[in-house]
């Protein structure tokens, strides 16, 4: 698919300064990760997960270090090169990566999972929801579950520059097929870059819910929390759990959800 082998050019582009960015945090300990994940997800000692979308490991080997064996995925080749060193760098062993696009996955990979994860600037990237639940579920064991943690598409609607001024603006449509062309990659981790094109395809949480429903995966919760990790929304003041919030909206809009799903 064309648009998704742009949008692999342009994640390449920043592989080396994710890399470089979070082992430095992980080796000084300064990378936190994510409290609401690790509140809801619990104990994870001796559990295999399947990582989705991993970028260059950093939460993997976050979630390695709590005691579960992991296998990250990501569509990016640097990224996979880059989350291997990132591994080694932080002498973690019970962990491996795949290169892979999401679409594609169960085409050739067979093995079953206790838990397949994913979070925070994932669903983006996902061109068909309905394969990627149909995903979720060939990589499940029939005792496991799916958690995701991502943006709240009605946060994604607004103006992201006009929210912390306290002006709701619509600027994104909620109900769109089509792919969203955004020039420029990163941001979050490192600085933007802004020479190159990606696309990304909005979802409802209609979307995800059916995605998951049709797969055969029944829904234990859904959460709403009007508060996130830095990097996922425009937030101009921050908690004691470091998690960031746009003031002038705490406890009035949604900035991210988080869902968990089992086998029926």
């Amino acid at each position: 698919m064309k648009e998704v082998d742009i949008n692999k050019a342009a994640w390449s582009k920043i592989s080396k300064k994710h890399y470089e960015h979070f082992k430095k945090q992980i080796l000084n300990k300064n990378y936190n990760f994510n409290p609401i994940i690790l509140d809801e997800i619990g104990d994870v000692r001796g559990k295999t997960i399947l990582h989705l979308q991993c970028n260059t490991g950093a939460d993997s080997i976050m979630l390695a270090k709590m005691g579960a064996i992991v296998t990250g995925v990501d569509l990016v080749p640097d990224n996979i090169c880059y989350a291997r060193r990132l591994a080694k760098d932080c002498g973690v062993d019970n962990i491996k990566f795949i290169e892979s696009d999401i679409m594609t996955l169960m085409d050739f990979h067979h093995v079953k999972y206790d838990i397949v994860f994913t979070s925070d600037g994932v669903l983006l990237w996902i061109p068909d929801k309905k394969r990627w639940g149909e995903t979720l579920r060939h990589c499940l064991k029939d005792d496991g579950y799916f958690y995701v943690h991502d943006s709240h598409p009605f946060y994604l609607i607004f103006d992201e520059e006009e929210l912390p001024k306290g002006c709701l603006s619509a600027k994104y449509p909620y109900f769109i097929s089509k792919a969203n062309v955004e020039y420029g990659i990163g941001g979050y981790a490192t600085e933007t870059v802004k020479e190159t094109t990606t696309y990304e395809w909005m979802y409802t949480i209609g979307d995800i819910i059916n995605a998951l429903s049709s797969a055969g995966l029944f829904i234990e919760y859904l959460n709403e929390y009007d508060k996130c990790v830095k990097g996922m929304a425009n937030c101009d003041a921050e908690d004691e759990n470091k998690l960031g919030y746009l003031s002038y909206y705490k406890e009035k809009i949604p900035l991210v959800f988080s869902l968990k799903a089992t086998v029926r």
